[in-house]
């Protein structure tokens, strides 16, 4: 066993305290202030001063406090055990409670061309292992008023549990078997099936539900980054139950494996319990698992616009885009900045645009997803039939805004404060510490993307942030994928770029 580090680090409950202390202090003494400006001058005299510079400086002086205590990682323990797993161990005695999250390399990218294959496997995990029943698994998680769950992403597979810390000898053995024994029995195997070939079809009628499918293999292309994770109606239909095994065998390695458990346990024990349990030494055989990521992922050389035709559709769904950044990225804290600006909150610019101002929507954001190696952007809304063109058009001029006037010193200082207050909240209970744990792990990243995160955000300049809109919000040869009535919209999307059309009922995407 090789034992990584050790970080000492405050505890997230005490940087909370600490923060908001010294905000109620802040806004005690700035309502003091407010009250003497009024008695002294009158509010006619006041009425007189900027607000908005009023609050500017408000909001500057309560973030100085903020700053203070930024949020740091909560210590935790890193081993990687004798038989290759890599086990991340982070007490948390609040309440007694325990969460673990393991990690595979297991994800719709390794799916060839067995669409949905990674994400049924993930599924089948729980329909039974070599020591528990379907029922006996179920029971005993129900009874205990414990959670377990699995699923596939786009690159990972994920199996959860959470349970109370009294309950840990009950439910870990359990865990342990899915993720070494499962047996993928046939009659579950046949149930699963046929109620996933419903779910493929309910999902097509609701177009927010899939056109991140239609959009990934549009810009992805033949790129296993195009992979729809849920897989089509023939994928699926053509799976038999020997495919899982053949792929759990393949890709659910314990010397691939990330393990993180956070909650109220002791850290010796904890590690000594997870390495009896899981086989002590990897598979003799390490298969290789790089695939091509960059196969056909080039450049867009113009516009395209693929459009999908749901016929009793009365609103246009779209997704405007192309690639955009990996998870490796230096900048990708302050793409997180500048996207805020721009369509990652309720009041960002796309939104009181298309939304608050022109009311041709009830909402509409922008997104970078993050991979290994791969990423993508988007804007993203709907709107009525009759609006395509002004809520697409007014989409473009948002952009093209942001482009060609940039961000200045107050808009910026906004989004700077919001993105660090929401940055806390985010990792709040053991859940989401176990899940950014594996994140962590799978990803590649390292304790300064957490630790590091709000001196990146404050180091962000005007200067600076008008360079990451130039590298990195694409701007020309955009990406259109709508879903919607085309017997409408077809001839006045032309010209956004080259039409390719399909109906929605068509298999895949």
């Amino acid at each position: 066993m090789k034992r990584i580090n050790q970080f000492t680090r405050n505890s997230m409950l005490n940087n909370y305290n600490i923060v908001m202390l010294n905000l109620f202090q802040h806004l005690f003494i700035a309502n003091i202030h407010y009250a003497r400006f009024r008695n002294k001058f009158g509010m006619t005299f006041f009425d007189r001063i900027e607000r908005r510079a009023f609050k500017t400086i408000m909001l500057v002086l309560l973030w100085s406090t903020l700053s203070a205590a930024q949020f740091q990682l909560p210590k935790y323990e890193n081993y990687i055990l004798e038989n290759g797993l890599t086990l991340y161990l982070m007490e948390q005695h609040e309440v007694p409670l325990i969460y673990i999250s393991a990690i595979f390399p297991a994800g719709a990218v390794w799916d060839e061309n067995k669409s949905g294959l990674a994400a049924f496997t993930a599924d089948a995990l729980l329909f039974g292992t070599k020591n528990y029943t379907k029922k006996q698994i179920e029971e005993t998680f129900d009874f205990l008023g414990a959670s377990i769950s699995s699923h596939a992403r786009k690159e990972t597979a994920e199996i959860t549990i959470s349970f109370k810390k009294s309950d840990l000898d009950k439910v870990l053995p359990i865990f342990v078997d899915v993720i070494t024994n499962p047996t993928f029995p046939q009659v579950e195997f046949d149930k699963r099936k046929k109620r996933w070939l419903i779910e493929l079809e309910q999902a097509k009628e609701s177009p927010r539900r899939v056109i991140g499918s239609y959009f990934d293999k549009f810009i992805f292309g033949g790129n296993v980054y195009g992979n729809p994770v849920s897989g089509s109606n023939s994928s699926i239909e053509d799976l038999n139950r020997e495919d899982l095994p053949g792929f759990f065998g393949m890709h659910y390695r314990i010397s691939k494996l990330g393990v993180a458990v956070v909650g109220d346990f002791s850290t010796g024990e904890m590690k000594n319990k997870i390495e009896s349990m899981f086989p002590r030494t990897p598979s003799l055989e390490q298969l290789n698992l790089i695939i091509d990521v960059n196969k056909d992922i080039n450049e867009f050389e113009k516009s395209n616009v693929l459009l999908i035709d749901k016929d009793d559709s009365r609103e246009t769904t779209f997704l405007i885009g192309s690639y955009g950044v990996a998870w490796n990225n230096k900048d990708i804290t302050q793409i997180q900045v500048i996207n805020t600006i721009f369509g990652g909150r309720f009041t960002s610019w796309l939104n009181d645009e298309l939304r608050v101002n022109s009311g041709l929507t009830y909402g509409a954001r922008s997104r970078f997803t993050n991979y290994k190696s791969a990423g993508t952007f988007y804007i993203s809304s709907f709107t009525a039939n009759k609006t395509t063109i002004e809520a697409i058009d007014l989409a473009l001029e948002v952009l093209d805004r942001l482009h060609t006037e940039g961000v200045d010193e107050a808009t910026l200082t906004s989004a700077k404060n919001y993105i660090k207050g929401q940055f806390p909240p985010r990792y709040e209970t053991s859940g989401e510490l176990a899940d950014l744990l594996t994140t962590m792990y799978f990803y590649g990243l390292d304790d300064s993307y957490i630790n590091d995160f709000e001196k990146h955000v404050d180091e962000m300049t005007v200067e600076k942030a008008n360079e990451i809109i130039a590298r990195y919000f694409p701007k020309e040869n955009l990406q259109f994928v709508l879903v919607g009535k085309a017997d409408e919209i077809r001839d006045k999307v032309k010209k956004y770029g080259e039409v390719t059309e399909k109906a929605i009922e068509e298999d895949g995407f």
